[in-house]
């Protein structure tokens, strides 16, 4: 979840205490200083497992976009006593910086499998835009976090493509709707916005025979300063991403979404990129029309982190 608020907005008073009482450490990754606190001593695996998964977060964001999205961060980490990884925010007011609860008991294959840290920092590759526009940046941060940590091999392209079959029907529009500008519903933010992100990545591949992808728009839109600490109109990022892209993709599918509902035939979109389930799981079609276009939008992210394809 991405919020624009200033520090003692998020946290409260009592929130600003437990801040100061944490202990603080410093991660070093793509570029970028991440500075971690972390709330109390109780979690039982001790600081350094929680350390751990924030440089496997961040490691999967940098590989995606090649660098960090910014070059100074903060993680707040809550230790609670029940629960699991939970109640991720993030803010670029007072500059880019996240919190995120973690229980006690939480396990290090709980941290492993874990999606909503990557998720809360990929928010912070990406302008603050109206409040209207809100699915852009949920999309963009759903969309992006499976294929950021298949980059690095915590999960594979089967289970991107399972998991994108299997929750992309929750962004389509149902009767009635006037585009997701004016929908604010989950589905329609994080899904519709992920659906977006989706179409925006197939077509712009199709029209540039594959050799440029979403990828390349949202990197351009970062490295031009549209970070979560700046604010922008959603026109200027998309422009940017368009130049970068050679061509007017983005322009053109937020005109068709944004303020009518948009019909995408899912069914078809599955069958040319060759994404289909027999029952026993995923299953990725090689022969497909547009399976390469499937690999590459995994394929994309892996070892941009060091600078090479």
């Amino acid at each position: 979840m991405n919020r624009r608020k200033a520090l003692r907005g998020l946290l409260g008073m009592a929130g600003m205490r437990e801040v100061l009482r944490a202990s603080s450490e410093r991660v070093e990754v793509g570029g970028a200083t991440l500075d971690v606190f972390i709330s109390s001593d109780e979690f039982s695996l001790g600081s350094s497992a929680l350390l751990e998964w924030v440089r496997r977060s961040a490691t999967a964001v940098a590989a995606y976009f090649g660098q960090f999205p910014v070059s100074h961060a903060r993680v707040y980490i809550t230790v609670t006593q029940s629960g699991r990884v939970s109640s991720g925010v993030s803010y670029g007011d007072g500059g880019a910086h996240c919190r995120i609860s973690v229980s006690r008991e939480t396990t290090r294959d709980d941290l492993y499998r874990d999606w909503e840290l990557t998720h809360e920092m990929v928010h912070f590759s990406f302008p603050s835009v109206d409040r209207r526009h809100h699915w852009i940046e949920e999309g963009i941060a759903t969309y992006v976090e499976p294929i950021a940590r298949a980059s690095i091999g915590i999960v594979t392209a089967e289970q991107v493509w399972a998991e994108m079959r299997r929750d992309m029907p929750q962004g389509l529009p149902e009767a009635g709707d006037p585009g997701l500008d004016h929908t604010h519903t989950w589905g329609r933010i994080y899904w519709g916005g992920a659906l977006f992100c989706l179409m925006a990545d197939v077509e712009i591949r199709r029209r540039t025979r594959n050799a440029k992808g979403f990828r390349d728009a949202l990197r351009a839109i970062n490295r031009a300063g549209g970070t979560i600490e700046a604010e922008w109109p959603l026109e200027q990022a998309l422009r940017i991403g368009d130049q970068a892209t050679d061509g007017q993709t983005l322009t053109e599918l937020y005109s068709k979404m944004a303020s009518q509902p948009f019909a995408v035939d899912l069914g078809y979109l599955w069958r040319q990129l060759g994404v289909s389930e027999n029952g026993q799981g995923i299953v990725l079609d090689d022969r497909a029309p547009w399976a390469g276009i499937r690999e590459a939008i995994c394929r994309a992210a892996k070892g941009k982190g060091k600078n090479h394809d």
